[in-house]
């Protein structure tokens, strides 16, 4: 029988369906876990997909490469699903215009404390140029963070890493966080979310509500555009590559 389900499984894994239904599945799985657990922030979907996914290649001994063959079909689809954003974004267009100023000057500090922050915790912890390169873009959304970790001399796939488990961090600790610093509005908590926790916080942010949800989408996007403008003038200054 084990031969036999190892010849299945041989033949699955040369077909690029094999990522894209792995994925599918997984994330399925994990999304039916997280409504059993009442949505609770911890049994974040991504995370737990992520898991399965990573339990299931390393058992078998298939590569990355094989695998993302089928899943980048659902990697192609993030930019339509990043500009549908816009939609919600233009139902909030009224309050946007009320908050622009205040809304610019919390992307800034923002996007400067995400990067600032992430490369003084690596340097304290004896951290390589290659990694304080890859930590700093870990607070925006992966395309945009993996093209500026490797125009700034850093590893786009330990920056993937460090994205992703930055945006399962913000999304399972931000509602904690904002009810300790009672910050009550959803506006302001979406923006947060986003600048902090780009798409995955965004998704959670959708979850809550679609007030914040819109303005995590904003902060996502703006700030992964702030970051790729400063973050290379920055490391510039600083002496890097």
């Amino acid at each position: 029988m084990a031969p036999r389900l190892t010849e299945i499984w041989v033949y699955l894994a040369a077909s690029p369906l094999l990522g894209l239904t792995l994925t599918l599945l997984s994330y399925q799985g994990a999304y039916w876990l997280y409504q059993r657990s009442g949505m609770n922030p911890t049994a974040n979907p991504v995370a737990i997909a992520v898991a399965i996914i990573v339990a299931l290649l390393t058992l078998t001994g298939t590569s990355y490469a094989t695998y993302f063959d089928g899943a980048q079909f659902v990697h192609f689809l993030l930019g339509p699903a990043t500009v549908a954003l816009a939609v919600p974004l233009y139902a909030q267009l009224p309050r946007l215009r009320r908050m622009f100023g205040p809304a610019l000057l919390a992307l800034a500090i923002g996007s400067l404390t995400a990067i600032v922050s992430a490369i003084a915790v690596g340097w304290a912890l004896g951290a390589s140029q290659p990694t304080l390169m890859s930590l700093a873009p870990k607070s925006v959304t992966t395309p945009i963070a993996m093209g500026i970790a490797e125009k700034i001399g850093g590893l786009p796939s330990l920056t993937a890493v460090l994205v992703v488990t930055t945006g399962i961090l913000g999304a399972i600790g931000a509602q904690w966080l904002f009810r300790l610093l009672r910050v009550k509005d959803e506006a302001v908590q979406g923006f947060a979310i986003g600048v902090a926790a780009h798409g995955i916080g965004t998704a959670r942010a959708f979850q809550i509500s679609e007030t914040m949800g819109a303005f995590a989408a904003l902060a996502m996007g703006l700030n992964g555009l702030a970051t790729a403008l400063l973050l290379p003038i920055l490391v510039t200054a600083w002496g890097g590559p």
